[in-house]
């Protein structure tokens, strides 16, 4: 679902005990997510205890805790952080890069499991196998980057829609994303079919990683291809910025398409909710 000088201190984005929690390469995983979730806060910031952001949007997607930093769960003030995201819908989201105890402690303070979701991870040393992609001037599809502020609004519009999320929230969604401070490092891709964005991805470019966000297809233009366009087109983007690896967190309806990529599961995001 954060600009990188309120991450941490060190470049992987962990420091000290954090960085132990998280083997090798899924620390700088984890760093990238943290990084492009936090982008929405506006008043987002990396605490003593916990990593949070918030857009005072209203849609969980964009207000949330991303990590515990304490070794252990018990120091958090469960009750602080909720006052702090009073009036707006949020997540909890519990990873590797959090203490091993973090759900048990959120679920013993009010907190419900909503979703567990797969993070995957496939190695960019290889292209996608040719028969992945459909071949685009077949499909009339092309992607290409999101290079201006109209184009940004279509986008916005479209995966904004695809998400369920209410169009009074567009402008401010446009705004945010618009002004991101670590907009260095990401690349926004949209399918364009009979000049119109049809689909969407946003790769951010960073911790070594290509994490791949906000995958969605309009629904008249699915299971036509749009999807993988736009995962191949994201992978390139990681190999041209000579990145490591790519990473994303899948869907159910998308874990099956990335499995096609070559992206295997190498972890969770469990999603916790607390009551208004």
């Amino acid at each position: 679902m954060d600009p990188v000088s309120q991450i941490s201190t060190s470049k992987n984005g962990t420091r000290g005990a954090e960085a132990s929690r998280e083997p090798g390469d899924m620390a700088s995983v984890f760093a990238n997510f943290r990084q492009y979730l936090m982008g929405w806060g506006t008043q987002g910031r990396a605490g003593n205890t916990v990593d949070q952001f918030r857009s005072g949007l209203a849609a969980p997607q964009f207000n949330g805790v991303v990590r515990v930093r304490s070794v252990s769960a018990e120091g958090v003030d469960v009750a602080a952080v909720r006052k702090e995201f009073a009036n707006v819908p949020w997540w909890w989201w519990v990873g590797p890069d959090s203490p091993e105890d973090t759900a048990g402690f959120l679920r013993r303070r009010g907190g419900r499991e909503l979703t567990a979701l797969p993070v995957m991870v496939r190695t960019l040393d290889e292209p996608a196998d040719p028969g992945t992609v459909p071949h685009a001037t077949h499909t009339g599809l092309r992607v290409e980057p999101v290079r201006d502020d109209e184009r940004l609004a279509e986008f916005v519009r479209t995966y904004r829609a695809s998400m369920g999320v209410e169009p009074g929230l567009e402008a401010e969604m446009t705004r945010i994303e618009s002004g991101r401070e670590d907009n260095a490092d990401i690349i926004r891709l949209a399918a364009v079919r009979n000049g119109r964005v049809v689909g969407t991805t946003v790769v951010i470019t960073a911790h070594g990683v290509a994490g791949i966000f906000l995958v969605h297809v309009t629904e008249a233009h699915r299971r036509r291809g749009v999807g993988a366009a736009l995962t191949e087109a994201a992978l390139q983007v990681g190999r041209q910025r000579g990145m490591r690896c790519a990473a994303l967190v899948a869907s159910p309806a998308g874990e099956p398409l990335y499995r096609r990529f070559g992206f295997t599961t190498t972890s969770e995001y469990r999603l916790f909710g607390f009551p208004a």
